[in-house]
């Protein structure tokens, strides 16, 4: 007997329509299947609430949206470890493979053990305050979470963050910014893009760097090794925000500390083989051979 877990998007009538037939089917089966009270409520499924996740220990994840949705069950996973399939109801995404007409056919597999489990590093963040405002002085702690595509030091009001970073605990730069990126090679896809830094292959082991909007000449991403820890410490007069994978977790005041390194967690994704990163690449931006 299989515990499955659904996330759906609360704005998608699909994604709401296909978890309720996917977990009638698996409870016809044997199986025990439910969605989160938070879920149920905004898709009218209050009849299948489980959990909470620790409680319900499910054994796969069924995120059905795009990459957000797929996002938040890595998110929620995470602590325990078990893998994340998606189902792809919305826009072409870079993380779900299962297309909702197949949602029934990819559970079968699953159950049968006839599917694959891409291990995606995660990079563990843990956000400190100085004391009374003091960085010679004792840290406080205030945030330990895990990102699976990035953390985002932003600027907390209308001016930009000074932020000083250190590399493996040597000083690096200063650097004045909207904001910065600490990305994993899964994340170069999201922010990281958008902010024009480099795509990497999901499977590689490595942390990315890179700024947004900064005011200074030296505007480049830079790509680190998985091993690199770094330091990104809030500097001159301004609060910065912390963001990790969409959500605010922490305001930091001057003094603060970002420190950032591999997570020993995983971001585990269930894949049967049908989907290769580069050709989703090439459809996700209409790219044509010339």
């Amino acid at each position: 007997m299989a515990r499955v877990l659904f996330v759906p998007h609360s704005r998608r009538d699909e994604a709401a329509t296909t978890a309720r037939e996917a977990i009638e089917w698996l409870r016809d089966q044997g199986h025990e299947a439910g969605i989160l009270e938070e879920d149920a409520r905004p898709v009218g499924l209050g009849r299948y609430v489980v959990g909470p996740v620790g409680s319900f220990r499910p054994d796969l994840a069924v995120s059905l949206g795009g990459d957000g949705t797929m996002l938040r069950a890595l998110d929620l996973m995470c602590p325990t470890q078990a893998p994340v399939m998606g189902v792809n109801v919305g826009h072409l995404g870079f993380l779900t493979e299962v297309e909702p007409t197949h949602i029934i056919p990819a559970l079968e597999r699953f159950l049968a053990g006839d599917y694959s489990i891409e291990d995606r590093m995660t990079i563990e963040i843990v956000v400190t305050s100085a004391a009374q405002g003091d960085p010679t002085k004792s840290t406080l702690s205030l945030s330990r979470e895990v990102a699976v595509n990035e953390v985002v030091v932003e600027k907390a009001s209308g001016n930009t963050v000074r932020l000083a970073v250190s590399v493996d605990g040597a000083p690096f730069l200063t650097y004045a910014v909207d904001g910065m990126i600490v990305a994993t090679a899964t994340g170069s896809t999201a922010y990281n893009l958008s902010a024009r830094g480099p795509i990497l292959s999901p499977s590689m082991q490595a942390i990315l760097l890179t700024p947004v909007s900064p005011h200074m000449l030296f505007d480049r991403s830079l790509v680190f090794g998985g091993e690199a820890v770094l330091d990104l410490q809030v500097i001159g007069s301004r609060n910065a925000a912390i963001v990790v994978d969409g959500r605010h977790v922490a305001t930091v005041p001057p003094g603060g500390m970002v420190t950032c390194r591999r997570s020993e967690r995983k971001a585990r994704i269930v894949t049967f083989g049908g989907r290769d990163f580069h050709q989703v690449l090439k459809a996700k931006f209409g790219l044509v051979d010339r």
